[in-house]
């Protein structure tokens, strides 16, 4: 272990400068950027994780109305079953395509330019969507939810980075956790408006589907007016003055000069470096443990197994004694449970950090995984284990939500500087959307091997996870980007001095022509 140093001059500054931006408050423009960026983006993957439960049962009976009009004859079973299990999982890969595509998207058009043109694939997906039982085309479904994946695809990439590049770093964590907390609300109003006596109902249900064109719509509306992440226009686009009035708006002060400076040393850092590619990302030994802790953190995020607790709620309420028709109402609870932890989230992560609450959220999640496993397991001989089981079920899902379900994508823009962040992104969103392929197609095998044991799996996941970021991990919070990068360096055996060392350096220089200057003043005056 090396031993701690006393704080250099330049880590003094680097303190003194988190105290004052402290007591800045936070400015609405920078709220508004982070509200409206999220409402049209991670927003909306939420609520389409959730919005085809309640019309399910309408949607294959419209496939097979339409099939039967079409072909003269009822379509069999089993096409409908694969007509649907291509609906659903069709988003997936509308996902893995729209990461893929990310990188290239951010350099044509940037941070905030990708989002906007990103409510582009909403409009057309909902247009797609609501319309298709009309023009009696149930193609038209399937190509909507390939495309309103592709959007979800590039937010999920686009908005993380855009809200960790405008953020002071002592509310990084904060404002980046707004990408979480909306998916979560997402969630929660796809539940809401799929209940029958809003738009859950055979005559209503493409309704749900025009939804999806509102939160594109008012994004569209303000994000405009809002500016573009000031580190990508000084970075990249090498254009100062917009990056002066960026800071100036976002943080709502006059002098930026200390965040300019900032960003102006992150560039020297990487000079004659300009945005790497996938592949120079993954051959570089500067950022080989930032990437392999981010593709194992993305992975856990999906592999965890909150993805197979859904299949079991429904059923255990049942065995509860709860009738049939008020379990949706019950469910109700778990969007609920998962949007306020995200909150809570939200507020705490500048307080206690990344690293303890990506920590406690897995290790909470093995723990609850394992009760989850006795309780079913006794669930048929005890009449109240049930609603154990229950409990453990939201237990689960608030231990997701206290870190695991949000903060991934804030590590992921706070791991890389900005020429890598790009191919950082577009990797993490690839492992993201393999990884919800690989449950979504694994699960239903595990589960039929392995029954009421399958959640053993996700407790070897979550204690795996929990043990490696326990163990590679550094504390982010407060942190610049050029610090965190440097905690890395001793991991990845790599010298890079640190705005301390660099400091002294100066100084010392400073001192010795100081020196140099008086020595000869003596030998002038001497004669």
């Amino acid at each position: 272990m090396d031993k701690p140093q006393r704080d250099s001059p330049a880590d003094q500054d680097t303190s003194d400068s988190g105290k004052n931006s402290k007591k800045q408050p936070v400015t609405a423009c920078l709220l508004s950027a982070a509200f409206f960026g999220a409402l049209g983006s991670s927003f909306l993957y939420g609520y389409n994780l959730s919005v085809v439960n309640a019309p399910a049962l309408y949607i294959q009976a419209f496939y097979n109305k339409t099939w039967n009009e079409r072909y003269g004859e009822p379509v069999g079973e089993e096409t409908v079953t694969l007509l649907w299990s291509l609906t659903v999982s069709i988003f997936a890969i509308g996902g893995l395509l729209g990461a893929l595509s990310v990188s290239l998207i951010f350099k044509v058009l940037g941070r905030k330019g990708t989002l906007l043109l990103n409510n582009s694939f909403a409009v057309i997906a909902a247009l797609l969507l609501s319309l298709g039982e009309k023009a009696k085309s149930f193609e038209m479904l399937i190509i909507g939810r390939l495309i309103i994946g592709v959007d979800s695809g590039i937010s999920l990439s686009a908005l993380p980075m855009y809200l960790g590049e405008i953020s002071p770093r002592h509310i990084r964590g904060f404002i980046g956790q707004f990408n979480s907390i909306l998916i979560c609300l997402g969630v929660f109003t796809g539940q809401v408006l799929g209940l029958p006596e809003l738009l859950g109902q055979e005559s209503r249900w493409n309704y749900l589907f025009s939804f999806l064109a509102l939160p594109a719509l008012l994004q569209l509306c303000v994000l405009p007016f809002l500016p573009e992440s000031p580190r990508y226009l000084l970075i990249e686009r090498k254009d100062e003055a917009g990056a002066e009035r960026a800071f100036q708006r976002f943080l709502g002060k006059k002098d930026v000069s200390q965040e300019l400076e900032e960003v102006h040393a992150e560039a020297r850092a990487q000079d004659n470096l300009h945005t790497v590619s996938v592949l120079q990302l993954l051959r570089s030994q500067a950022v080989r443990w930032q990437l392999i802790t981010i593709i194992i953190t993305m992975a856990c995020y999906q592999l965890c197994g909150l993805n197979a607790i859904w299949y079991y709620t429904n059923g255990i309420l049942q065995e509860a004694g709860f009738a049939e028709n008020i379990v949706p109402y019950i469910t109700l609870s778990t969007g609920a449970i998962e949007t306020l932890a995200a909150i809570i989230s939200g507020l705490v992560i500048e307080r206690i950090g990344r690293k303890p609450l990506l920590i406690f959220g897995f290790c909470a999640m093995a723990v609850f995984f394992s009760l989850l496993t006795v309780f079913l397991n006794f669930q048929d001989s005890v009449s109240w284990m049930p609603y154990l089981s229950y409990i453990c079920i939201m237990a689960v899902i608030a231990s997701f939500c206290s870190g695991p379900g949000g903060i991934p994508f804030v590590l992921t823009g706070e791991l890389f500087e900005q020429s890598y962040r790009p191919a950082a992104f577009m990797i993490a969103g690839t492992v993201n959307w393999l990884s919800n392929c690989a449950v979504g197609l694994l699960f239903p095998f595990i589960q039929e091997t392995l029954q009421t044991f399958t959640f053993l799996v996700f407790v070897v996941v979550c204690t795996s996870g929990s043990i490696y970021l326990y163990v590679v991990l550094p504390e982010t919070k407060n942190k610049t980007f050029m610090d965190i990068s440097q905690s890395f360096a001793k991991i990845n055996k790599i010298l890079v001095p640190s705005p301390s060392h660099e400091m002294e350096l100066v100084l010392s220089m400073k001192s010795d022509m100081n020196g140099k200057f008086q020595d000869v003043t003596k030998m002038e005056s001497s004669f």
